[in-house]
C-alpha cells in the first residue's frame, strides 16, 4: 500500500463569504443611489434657492426688464404691467384663491399684510390702482414706480413664508403653557 499518494485528505467547508468588499453590482447600484440623491439635491437647489430658476428667479427678471423700460415707455403702461406682475407673484406665493379676487384697497391691504419687508403698500401703492386707468394727460412719478419695483423685489427676496398662521401659533403657545417645565405659567 502507498501512503504517500493515497492518503485521503479531509473536505473542508468554503469560506464565509465576506460582506466586504462588495460585488460589483453592488458598487454600480450605490453609485447610481448617490447619484440620483445629488440630482435631488441640485434640483431641489436650483429652484428654491437659486436665484435664476423657479418662479422667483422669473419674477426678477420681469421686474427687472420693468425697471429697465420704466426710462423708456409710458408709466402708466409700465404702472400695469406692475400691477399685473404683483398680481401673479401673489397668486404663486398665497394660491390663487387667496389673492385673485382682490381689488381696490383690499389689494393693498392684503399686500401690506403679506409683505415681510414692512413695505408700506396702502399709501404708496395707491398708483397701481389708478395709472393703468388714467388719461395720457395726467402724469405718473417715474420715481414712484421705482421704488414699487424695488419694494417687490425685496418681497420676492424675502425667505420666509409670507405670513404666519396666528392663530395657530397662540394655541401652540397655550398648549405650552399648560406643560409644567416648558416656560409657561400654567394656567389654573
Amino acid at each position: 500500500m502507498d501512503t504517500g499518494a493515497t492518503v485521503l485528505r479531509d473536505i473542508h467547508g468554503l469560506d464565509a463569504v465576506p460582506w466586504w468588499p462588495l460585488a460589483p453590482g453592488w458598487w454600480y447600484l450605490a453609485g447610481l443611489v448617490c447619484l440620483l440623491l445629488l440630482s435631488i439635491g441640485i434640483r431641489y437647489w436650483l429652484f428654491y434657492n437659486a436665484g435664476w430658476l423657479g418662479w422667483r428667479g422669473d419674477a426678477r427678471r420681469q421686474l427687472r426688464k420693468l425697471k429697465q423700460s420704466l426710462a423708456t415707455e409710458d408709466p402708466h403702461v409700465v404702472a400695469g404691467k406692475l400691477s399685473e406682475l404683483l398680481r401673479r407673484i401673489a397668486m404663486v406665493r398665497s394660491g390663487r384663491q387667496q389673492a385673485a379676487g382682490l381689488t381696490g384697497d383690499t389689494w393693498l391691504q392684503w399686500l401690506a399684510e403679506h409683505d415681510r419687508t414692512g413695505f408700506d403698500w396702502a399709501q404708496h401703492g395707491q398708483v397701481l390702482l389708478t395709472a393703468p386707468y388714467m388719461p395720457p394727460a395726467m402724469t405718473v412719478e417715474r420715481a414712484e414706480l421705482a421704488r414699487l419695483i424695488r419694494a417687490a423685489t425685496h418681497w420676492i427676496d424675502a425667505s420666509r413664508p409670507a405670513k404666519r398662521n396666528v392663530a395657530l401659533s397662540q394655541r401652540f403657545r397655550r398648549l405650552l403653557a399648560g406643560i409644567p417645565g416648558t416656560g409657561g405659567a400654567r394656567r389654573v
